[in-house]
């Protein structure tokens, strides 16, 4: 993996192991020498992740709507910085530049991305691996949630791997480039569906 899109929150909560979280995860993708594709901004874990893969040496790309740049919380100092009109142009642009999509802790927008990247790969739109950086258990409910979703027949078993969960982020950094596409929706027979 070249590049890798980082989902994470631009907030930045009270309990510092967050960022800490964040500066770990931009760390670890400059030592690896995988780029990181990102919002573009310069608060809470967003920034953290940038600062800390900048500091290391690594490939920055952000980006970010125009109007986050006009609310001045773009990160002016990413390797590159990409100005988009829309939240589906940035989402569409992170697809195009990465070869995998990495969620830290975060809230809705940071949902609405992990969501999109496991609905394109079960259509087939990308067969890049989804990991979920659990750290310290903050995604255990949604974890389980998932595991729901599988047991009650929202999501098929043989897309139940998509989601790749890890709680060590070298570990799960090496399962996502071990990732083998899962036959999409739009492949599979009918009698399947």
């Amino acid at each position: 993996m070249n590049r890798i899109a980082v989902y994470c929150g631009s907030a930045t909560p009270a309990d510092p192991s967050y960022i800490e979280c964040a500066a770990l995860t931009g760390r670890t993708l400059a030592g690896r020498g995988i780029g990181t594709v990102y919002g573009g901004g310069r608060l809470g874990l967003m920034g953290a992740v940038a600062d800390a893969a900048l500091a290391a040496g690594g490939e920055v790309i952000g980006i970010i709507p125009q109007a986050l740049v006009d609310a001045e919380v773009a990160h002016r100092g990413c390797t590159r910085l990409e100005t988009v009109t829309t939240m589906h142009e940035r989402k569409q642009r992170f697809t195009d530049l990465s070869d995998g999509f990495l969620t830290l802790p975060g809230g809705t927008g940071t949902m609405d991305e992990l969501w999109e990247a496991m609905s394109w790969s079960q259509l087939g739109y990308h067969t890049k691996p989804v990991g979920l950086f659990n750290w310290q258990g903050f995604y255990d409910p949604l974890v389980a949630f998932v595991d729901r979703m599988a047991d009650v027949g929202f999501l098929r078993a043989q897309h139940r791997d998509i989601l790749i969960v890890d709680s060590d982020l070298d570990r799960l950094l090496e399962r996502m480039a071990a990732y083998q596409p899962h036959v999409p929706i739009t492949r599979m027979a009918r009698e399947e569906l």
